[in-house]
C-alpha cells in the first residue's frame, strides 16, 4: 500500500469515528420527543382521521357506519340552519376583531401612563378571564334576567330601557352573548398588549416627543410598530378561536332562540348528541378546520410574501 492510499484510510476511519457520536447526538432529541409524538399520534392524529373517515358515512354514534360518500357535505350546502351558523361565525368573528381588540389596546395604552397601583387594574381586569366560564355565564345570566335581574330594577326606578329579555330575543341573543364573552376576554388582551408595551425602549417615545408628537401620534407610530408581532398574533388567534367558539353560546342560549345565536360548534354538538347523526356532526367539524386552515394558510402566506406580521 502505498503512502497515499495508507494516508486516505486514516482519514476515512476518523471521520467514520466523528460521523457515529454526531449521528448519535442528531437521534437523542428524536429518542426524547418520541413519547410525546406518540402520545399526539394516539390522542389528536387517530381521532382526526377517524372524524374525516366518519365525516363520508351515516353513523350514528352507534352500530355499523355505512358509506355514503360526499352526501354530508351536499346536505351541508343546502342546510339553512347550517348557513345560520357560518354567518353568526363570521359576525362573531367581526366583533371579536374590533371590540376586545380595540378595548384591550386602549385600556393597556391607559394603564401603561399608570405607575402606583398598576398590579390592582391587572389584577382586576384578569379576574373575569380565571374565573370558569360556567360561572361567568350563569353571572351575567341572572342580571340580564328578564324577571329578577337588572332590567326590571332599573325599569322599576324609571329606567324602561334595559327591560329587555336580551337573551330570547332572535335580534339581542347573539350579540348579548358576544358581549358577554367579550367581558371576560378583553382583560386578557389588557394584560398581555401592557406586557408589550411595557417592552418598548423609552428613548423612542420621548424622541417622539421631541418631534411634537402627541399621544396619539406616540401609539400610532412608536406603540403599535412595536408591538406589532404580539397584536398579529393575538389577531389570529381571536380568528381561529372565533370558529371554535362553543362554551358560552352552548350554557346562555344553547343555539336559540330559533338558532338566531347557533354556530357551527353548537350546530354540530347537536347533530352528534341531539339528532344522532355523528357522521353529519363530523362534517361539519371537518368544515370548521378547513376555515381555521385557510386563515392559517393565508397568514404563513403573507409572512412569505414578507409582509411583517
Amino acid at each position: 500500500m502505498g503512502v497515499h492510499a495508507k494516508l486516505r484510510a486514516e482519514a476515512q476511519a476518523r471521520a467514520g469515528v466523528l460521523r457515529r457520536p454526531r449521528a448519535r447526538r442528531g437521534l437523542l432529541p428524536w429518542l426524547f420527543l418520541s413519547p410525546l409524538l406518540a402520545l399526539n399520534v394516539l390522542v389528536v392524529l387517530g381521532p382526526s382521521v377517524g372524524s374525516v373517515i366518519i365525516a363520508f358515512t351515516d353513523w350514528t354514534g352507534m352500530g355499523n357506519a355505512r358509506w355514503i360518500g360526499v352526501a354530508n357535505f351536499v346536505r351541508m350546502v343546502h342546510d339553512p340552519v347550517y348557513r345560520i351558523a357560518l354567518i353568526n361565525n363570521l359576525r362573531w368573528t367581526a366583533i371579536f376583531l374590533t371590540v376586545p381588540i380595540a378595548m384591550g389596546l386602549l385600556g393597556a395604552s391607559l394603564l401603561a401612563g399608570i405607575r402606583r397601583g398598576q398590579i390592582l387594574y391587572r389584577i382586576a381586569y384578569f379576574i373575569p378571564y380565571i374565573i370558569a366560564s360556567v360561572v361567568n355565564a350563569q353571572i351575567w345570566r341572572n342580571i340580564l334576567n328578564p324577571l329578577l335581574g337588572i332590567g326590571p330594577w332599573l325599569a322599576h326606578h324609571g329606567i324602561p330601557y334595559f327591560n329587555v329579555a336580551f337573551l330570547g330575543k332572535e335580534e339581542t341573543a347573539l350579540y348579548t352573548v358576544a358581549f358577554v364573552d367579550n367581558w371576560h376576554w378583553w382583560g386578557f388582551l389588557v394584560v398581555v398588549y401592557l406586557a408589550a408595551m411595557q417592552q418598548v425602549d423609552p428613548q423612542l417615545y420621548e424622541e417622539a416627543r421631541l418631534e411634537g408628537a402627541g399621544r396619539w401620534q406616540e401609539f400610532r407610530y412608536v406603540t403599535l410598530p412595536m408591538i406589532r408581532p404580539t397584536l398579529v398574533f393575538t389577531l389570529l388567534m381571536t380568528v381561529i378561536w372565533s370558529f371554535l367558539v362553543f362554551d358560552y353560546i352552548y350554557i346562555l342560549t344553547r343555539g336559540g332562540p330559533a338558532h338566531s345565536s347557533e354556530v357551527l360548534a353548537t350546530e354540530a354538538y347537536q347533530a352528534a348528541f341531539a339528532r344522532f347523526e355523528a357522521g353529519y356532526a363530523a362534517a361539519v367539524g371537518l368544515s370548521m378546520s378547513l376555515f381555521t386552515a385557510i386563515v392559517v394558510s393565508l397568514f404563513m402566506w403573507l409572512r412569505r410574501r414578507g409582509w411583517e406580521i
